[in-house]
């Protein structure tokens, strides 16, 4: 075999190797018993064509590829969002390996999260004595100030309660009984993981604000001038968090962030293992009730939670995740107006910044099709990005998105000539995606890791700029909200739009005519 102590290959370039080729070849050969090569490719054909996309468009029962994840990944991202709290899931141990692996593929950071275990039995007479246990050990080794529960698919099959079981486990001893158990059921067969993220910081502050379960006092709302702030379901909450809370102290206006895994997700490496790091505090949580008006950074993936905050008096201001210039002015202009404080004058500077980087590279931009998908507030922020840099945003596409988000997209595209071939596609997935790459053509695709694959099919550049990003490092680090978020995203458009000019014109004396060095 090639691979030896002396010559260690990559597996790049390992399974290129004769010896590795000629075992791909019999194993086609004498087991895999395969259609023709010919008839695989006439096939493939046909799934390009418009005949297969409308029967492709027609289907009802069959999800193919979904833009989405499932609940419980929600609630262990807003587990993480609060100091000190372990993310506990009553569930299956497999479901919690694939939340721990798919934050710490996209964040390159750990993440913890503990399971109940459940098994066959538990599914048959159900997982009470898990919780027991579970609870029990998680208080005892990972010595949290709050664990969050949340369920997976098995425990809401057989109905098991959360509220039932947590008093239980806590009458068992398995943890104090005046120990804060927030919990949430997070079904993971409905929604997605932003409805996940709703249930679960809901969960958390009714716990606090509605007498923890019943075992404690109602709190009161003494009304202050805070203003509260929600980001929501984020993969660029690292890069993200920061930014928001740069341009509130600029503003110089106190700030309750309600869920903030950025610190967490962005420890540093000399040499303490941190499983708790930063995060909202208990004490915040409980003040956070007495503020002014709670800013909801996206409307779809906290509908239950803004309903929830406006029903306890505060005002809530609900944006869809603000990209470039129109949709930070409103976030910006809803601080000045709930504060009464004027724009600081750094941040009116940012703004003339991004829109004279925006002139400066619109000439390349200009009239340049896009495809996205993603959840349905960074969709629409994204989108209307795009539109101000007057490109198209043709498909834009949301599993988890609602007819009425739906219908908030077809607005936008309604309210500027750039928009009006583009289409809006709520619950559709990634194999619908593909029809629409292949019979409707767009110049780059935006969206995360899995678009790759539709990259190398449809062969359409792909942008990342959407949750997960597992083959890509470090974007989660960089804001993609407010002035200087548009400023990153305007680069990224740009880069590959660059890259692929460069692909295309690197043949010498044939292409390269345009193989320039200054863009």
């Amino acid at each position: 075999m090639p691979q030896s102590a002396e010559k260690i290959l990559d597996h790049e370039l390992l399974f290129r190797e004769p010896e590795y080729q000629q075992i791909f070849a019999s194993k086609k050969a004498q087991f895999e018993f395969n259609h023709a090569d010919v008839k695989v490719e006439e096939i493939r054909d046909w799934t390009k064509s418009k005949e297969y996309k409308d029967k492709n468009f027609a289907r009802e029962a069959l999800t193919v590829n979904p833009a989405k994840a499932c609940q419980p990944l929600g609630a262990v991202f807003v587990a993480n969002g609060f100091a000190k709290t372990l993310s506990f899931v009553h569930g299956s141990q497999g479901c919690v390996a694939y939340y721990r692996s798919h934050f710490s593929r996209h964040f390159k950071e750990p993440t913890s999260c503990v399971s109940s275990s459940m098994t066959e039995d538990a599914a048959v007479f159900g997982g009470l004595n898990n919780m027991i246990d579970g609870l029990a050990n998680a208080y005892s080794l990972y010595k949290p100030e709050m664990i969050a529960v949340s369920t997976t698919c098995m425990a809401e099959v057989i109905g098991d309660d959360l509220d039932a079981f947590i008093k239980n486990s806590k009458q068992k001893g398995s943890v104090p009984e005046d120990f804060d158990v927030p919990f949430a059921h997070t079904p993971a067969f409905v929604g997605s993981h932003i409805t996940g993220y709703d249930n679960a910081l809901l969960g958390v502050l009714k716990h606090f604000w509605d007498g923890k379960a019943k075992t404690a006092p109602v709190l009161e709302r003494v009304p202050d001038d805070s203003i509260n702030f929600i980001g929501g379901f984020d993969g660029f909450v690292v890069g993200n968090m920061k930014e928001v809370k740069r341009i509130f102290d600029l503003f110089g206006v106190k700030v309750n962030i309600l869920c903030d895994p950025s610190e967490v997700w962005n420890t540093p490496t000399d040499g303490e293992f941190r499983m708790y790091e930063g995060g909202t505090t208990k004490a915040t949580v409980e003040a956070a009730l007495n503020a002014k008006a709670t800013i909801v950074f996206q409307e779809f993936c906290c509908e239950k939670t803004a309903k929830y905050i406006a029903e306890k008096g505060q005002q809530v201001v609900v944006l869809n995740a603000p990209v470039g210039v129109a949709g930070t002015d409103r976030f910006i202009m809803a601080i000045s107006e709930l504060t009464g404080k004027p724009v600081p004058a750094q941040i009116e500077k940012e703004r003339g910044q991004l829109v004279d980087a925006m002139a400066d590279s619109q000439a390349h931009l200009h009239g340049k099709k896009y495809a996205l998908y993603g959840d349905p507030d960074q969709m629409l922020g994204y989108a209307e990005f795009i539109l101000e840099l007057g490109a198209e945003p043709a498909h834009v596409l949301a599993t988890n998105g609602s007819e009425e988000w739906g219908k908030k997209v077809q607005a936008l595209f309604d309210s500027t000539p750039y928009g009006k071939d583009c289409k809006v596609y709520p619950k559709r997935d990634l194999w619908h995606l593909r029809s629409l790459l292949h019979t409707e053509p767009v110049d780059f695709l935006i969206g995360n890791t899995y678009g790759k694959y539709l990259e190398r099919d449809c062969g359409t550049p792909l942008i990342r700029a959407v949750f997960p990003i597992f083959d890509r490092h470090h974007y989660h680090r960089f804001p993609t909200w407010g002035y200087n978020g548009a400023l990153w995203l305007l680069t990224m458009f740009l880069d590959e739009f660059f890259e692929t000019l460069d692909a295309n014109t690197i043949v010498p004396g044939k292409t390269d005519y345009s193989y320039d060095i200054i863009r």
